[in-house]
């Protein structure tokens, strides 16, 4: 029952009736630079209120556990993008599927789902929310370097123009909400459900501006259900992989049960908000679409993989039992 209400995410739901809506209908002609406006304008809302939420109470509060964050960094930004750079080497992928597999890698932690998660398995919602929104803030610059260390041979660059547009579209927003957080910092808690719509409308709007581009190059004569089908199983054995890494590294590096915790969720998760803007400023328009296949595959077996882990966690705190074994729980 679990696994039926996980795969109708209504927001999955959305996001596969964009990709139809933009494979049946993409965007041309004058339309093309609409849309492209729309989907630009939506970025650098959707990262202003990124910024804005950001609690600097919160990071205060947390920042004692520096041993837990620098370990949920080096998963992040490190384990995971190596684990990236050898899955995109398979000989059997195609390239720009390899390419978004790699992208995925370099993203930064999830925010919300991450603190979520941790909440319902009762580990350290403070240090969760330092650790994904110190992930989030690095991101913003780590990603870019990344993909530029990584990714020149398959088509993402940092180029001047990126380099702008990673200013103006991406850190400039977030950095103006979270230093005006001290007035429309109420505001915006108040208001979650209007922020998600927000949230969401922006994803859906660089989705479906991205695909419809794909599409009018040809991206299902380039990708086949086979493919994805590939890219589905390697991304659930991603996730696996980088689960089991770091339920062990909680275990050999003596952290508490809510501290564990913390790195199994935060260490674990790629960031489907931060990741398709990003791809939309770092790869080419033609690209985008194909790019951002294996974040969107990822961000649901994520989801569904780690709402199960969290309420097997939260049943065995009720019990009064130890963690059980993350790689059997998934």
């Amino acid at each position: 029952m679990q696994r039926i209400r996980a795969l109708a995410d209504p927001f999955l739901l959305m996001l596969i009736g964009t990709v139809i809506l933009a494979s049946l209908l993409p965007a041309r002609g004058g339309f093309v630079s609409v849309f492209g406006g729309l989907a630009d304008g939506g970025i650098v809302l959707l990262f202003f209120l990124h910024g804005a939420k950001l609690s600097r109470e919160a990071i205060i509060a947390g920042v004692g556990h520096w041993r837990l964050h620098l370990t949920v960094f080096a998963t992040t930004f490190g384990i995971f993008p190596l684990l990236g750079l050898g899955l995109s080497k398979l000989p059997f992928l195609v390239p720009d599927m390899a390419a978004g597999l790699l992208f995925l890698t370099l993203l930064p932690s999830t925010v919300q789902s991450s603190i979520a998660f941790t909440a319902i398995a009762r580990g350290n919602v403070a240090a969760a929310v330092c650790s994904a929104s110190f992930s989030n803030l690095a991101g913003i610059v780590l990603t870019p370097a990344l993909v530029a260390v990584t990714m020149g041979n398959h088509g993402a660059a940092i180029s001047w123009q990126s380099s702008e547009a990673i200013a103006f579209q991406l850190l400039l927003p977030f950095l103006l909400g979270h230093a005006l957080r001290p007035w429309i910092g109420g505001f915006v808690s108040r208001r979650k459900a209007v922020l998600t719509i927000v949230d969401r409308g922006s994803i859906l709007l660089v989705v479906y501006a991205a695909f419809g581009a794909a599409v009018v190059e040809g991206i299902w004569h380039r990708v086949s259900i086979g493919s994805i089908a590939m890219v589905t199983l390697l991304c659930t054995l991603l996730l696996a992989a980088v689960l089991a890494i770091t339920w062990g590294a909680g275990r050999a590096l003596g952290f508490k049960r809510e501290d564990a915790i913390v790195l199994l969720f935060c260490g674990s998760k790629k960031s489907l908000a931060s990741g398709v803007p990003m791809a939309g400023v770092l790869f080419p328009a033609a690209q985008v679409g194909i790019a951002i296949v294996p974040l969107m595959l990822f961000h649901q077996i994520q989801l569904i993989a780690c709402a199960m882990i969290a309420r097997r966690y939260s049943a065995q705190a009720a019990a009064g039992g130890a963690i059980p074994d993350a790689a059997a729980t998934a």
